[in-house]
């Protein structure tokens, strides 16, 4: 029975600790590949003879209205502000994961990708207002200063053994620190006029929820009540409603009630029961073997994690629905010669993406590391950080959706945001790729980084 312990302790470890890195880079891989998809079927939709059946699909209203209370939307709107309010929840969760327990959780972990962050935000908001000549898209400059972590990480992996693991994790604590930046230029810039009423009830019931937890009480089900409620007073409150997913996800604990040893001394304990227990005549189990059972899910309940255990369901929730069907309902640009676009601004956001972070990152890092402020792992050398800095450039997801902020009441700068974001994004991914993968360090050992496979 002891070796028995050991082997589910041993398990339990590797389950915990390793696997989750490794899932979360397979995933986010994978993502990255059906996001592409779902962009080229929105390019070839929206360019299509059946462009009409795109605009008019994520046009079409839907929703309930009363006399007192309104909450009726566009599709797209319901998508961008509703369906990403889960992505910005998922995010919340890794954020606080990542600073309690993970890489993010001290100064010295913190420092490499923070300075990179800020390079890579920084650099590209300088280079946009120094292209930009025109006041009325004055207003985007928050569009190239996000990284795409599903497209990027999806780039990085198809080099397989060419590249480190602590690059892996530099780029995805990176994107991380990105992500609390853009969450923050949203909530600061891109919205509207607040009601500091609703806003104050939102506030006192997200503090409310924060009590609770610290209390030791969580429940799902309090969570997706509450949640819905402050979602709806973010909204119409004018402060962008994917905040509140960010907030909410702050209010889920992230310790267990039961620890590793007593879980399996109970578990073994559960299973001597269940064989002693008496079999029942037919195919169904015994009053005692369901007891025991239900004594099983008591344990594993107060044994996860509630953060984990959402973050682990909502992974492939949000990766390969919410994200694709974001792309799809925002990729879709009509791109016409005699379509309305502006090339200066479609100019500048690629060029910003480019340059902006590539320049930007490597030479934040690179003058940190001379001045001793932060130490760069030993497998990472400077062709790595380079690569790096173009793969930051990929700003997908959240460039267009700052860009449907900053460019909601002008369609012709909406269209051509989104071009400049897709063709930064294509220049940078393909310029990152070929730097790594022409890098001249020989190959990392199989055994000492996280397979792509």
């Amino acid at each position: 029975m002891k070796k028995v312990s050991y082997n589910l302790y041993t398990n339990m470890i590797k389950k915990r600790i390793i696997s989750p890195l490794q899932n979360f880079i397979k995933t986010e891989s994978a993502s990255g590949i059906l996001l592409l998809a779902a962009t080229l079927l929105a390019l070839i939709w929206a360019n299509s003879p059946f462009r009409d059946s795109y605009n008019h699909l994520w046009e079409y209203k839907i929703g309930f209205k009363s006399e007192h209370f309104e909450l009726y939307k566009p599709l797209i709107l319901w998508i961008n502000d509703g369906l990403m309010a889960v992505f910005f929840f998922l995010i919340g969760l890794e954020i606080k994961r990542e600073f309690l327990i993970g890489e993010l959780n001290s100064t010295k972990k913190l420092a490499f990708p923070l300075f990179g962050a800020l390079g890579g935000m920084l650099f590209p908001i300088l280079f946009f207002y120094l292209l930009n000549k025109n006041p009325e898209t004055s207003h985007g400059w928050g569009v190239p200063m996000a990284t795409d972590i599903a497209f990027s990480l999806a780039v990085l992996n198809t080099l397989g053994k060419r590249i480190p693991l602590s690059l892996k994790v530099f780029l995805t604590a990176f994107a991380i620190v990105d992500d609390i930046g853009a969450v923050l230029v949203i909530a600061l810039f891109y919205s509207t006029s607040i009601d500091i009423t609703l806003i104050s009830i939102a506030i006192g019931l997200l503090a409310f929820l924060y009590f609770i937890a610290h209390k030791g009480f969580y429940s799902h089900y309090v969570t997706f009540m509450f949640g819905a409620v402050i979602w709806v007073l973010f909204l119409k409150a004018g402060i962008h409603p994917t905040v509140a997913g960010i907030l909410m996800a702050f209010a889920v604990p992230i310790r267990q009630k039961v620890h590793t040893p007593e879980f399996i001394a109970n578990l073994s304990q559960i299973m001597d029961n269940i064989k002693k227990a008496k079999v029942a005549p037919k195919p169904i189990l015994s009053k005692e073997q369901v007891a025991e059972i239900d004594n099983l899910d008591h344990w594993i309940e107060d044994y996860q994690s509630p953060l984990q255990l959402l973050e682990h369901k909502l992974h492939d929730l949000v990766a390969y629905a919410i994200i694709p069907i974001f792309a799809l309902a925002n990729a879709g640009v009509l791109i016409d010669g005699d379509a309305n676009l502006d090339t200066s601004l479609i100019i500048n956001i690629a060029l910003c993406l480019i340059l902006g972070n590539s320049i930007g990152i490597t030479t934040i890092i690179t003058t940190v590391k001379k001045l001793k402020i932060i130490e760069v792992p030993k497998d990472i050398n400077a062709q790595h950080i380079v690569g790096v800095s173009f793969l930051a450039g990929i700003g997908f997801t959240m460039a267009i959706f700052i860009a449907s902020l900053a460019f909601a009441k002008s369609p012709e700068f909406l269209g051509s945001a989104k071009i400049g974001v897709l063709l930064g994004s294509l220049v940078s991914a393909i310029i990152g790729y070929l730097i790594l993968r022409y890098n001249k360090t020989d190959e990392i050992d199989n055994e000492e980084e996280l397979s792509a496979s």
